[in-house]
């Protein structure tokens, strides 16, 4: 295949802009502030379950303060009332036996309860710390959450930006290239992955790297400036210029 030596140097400005779209395709995919916003949403939903756990708590303990208030005060009334009915002076001997007995029982019974409910209520208060140690976490994790999505929004609107601005360079470039010669580059791009044409410079494809030795380096070196070559082991089209060394 022959196509004119200027044209094929052209190649080299449409390989650029493919090196520069996939280094952008690559940097889409691994982007590391995508990363970070998963890290972030994995973050956010673990101290969003601490705050659940530690309102369970709160709301448990809560109730059975008030459970335990409430027979505080059942036991007072009844202590009351019996004291009442003692200092009336209207019971028997007997039933005022019972009812000496009966309030030392409530006052034993009136004692533990309200330990219990100062151990409730300590218990209580340290509930409500981790409560709100885990609703100020959870807050800035939301806020660490929005700020990785708005970093990973600008990362990815760049991206698009350079896609946007790479993707019109090479179209303009592949307008002064024949149909031919852009449709062999395009099918050796697509099969190596990056680009169809590389320099050849100091004797050595730029595309794989690998210098030109003895027959293939004498049938470049030979052949007509328009004629198409091709390197051997990668197969990209090899561009000469007064860089090659030839």
């Amino acid at each position: 295949m022959k196509a004119d030596h200027f044209e094929q140097q052209k190649l080299l400005d449409l390989a650029a802009e493919d090196v520069a779209l996939t280094q952008l395709a690559h940097r889409q995919r691994n982007l590391p502030e995508v990363a970070a916003v998963a890290a972030a949403e994995e973050a956010e939903r673990a101290l969003s379950a601490d705050v659940v756990r530690a309102e369970t708590e709160v709301r448990d303990l809560g109730r059975e303060v008030k459970r335990l208030e409430s027979d505080v005060e059942t036991v007072r009334a009844r202590e009351t009332k019996d004291q009442r009915l003692l200092e009336s002076g209207s019971v028997s001997p007997k039933e005022m036996t019972n009812l000496q007995h009966e309030l030392e029982s409530l006052k034993r019974r009136q004692s533990d309860l309200e330990d219990q409910e100062l151990e409730l209520m300590q218990r209580l208060e340290d509930a409500e710390t981790t409560l709100r140690t885990a609703q100020q976490g959870h807050e800035q994790s939301r806020a660490d959450r929005e700020r990785a999505e708005q970093q990973r929004d600008d990362a990815l609107a760049d991206i698009a930006d350079g896609t946007k601005r790479h993707e019109a360079a090479r179209a303009e470039v592949a307008t002064v290239i024949s149909a031919p010669l852009l449709s062999l580059y395009d099918r050796i791009r697509t099969s190596t992955g990056s680009t169809g044409a590389a320099m050849l410079r100091a004797r050595a494809c730029q595309g794989c790297r690998l210098e030109l030795y003895g027959n293939e380096l004498a049938a470049v070196r030979n052949a007509d400036p328009h004629e198409v070559v091709r390197c051997e082991n990668c197969g990209r089209i090899l561009v000469r210029t007064a860089e090659s060394g030839l």
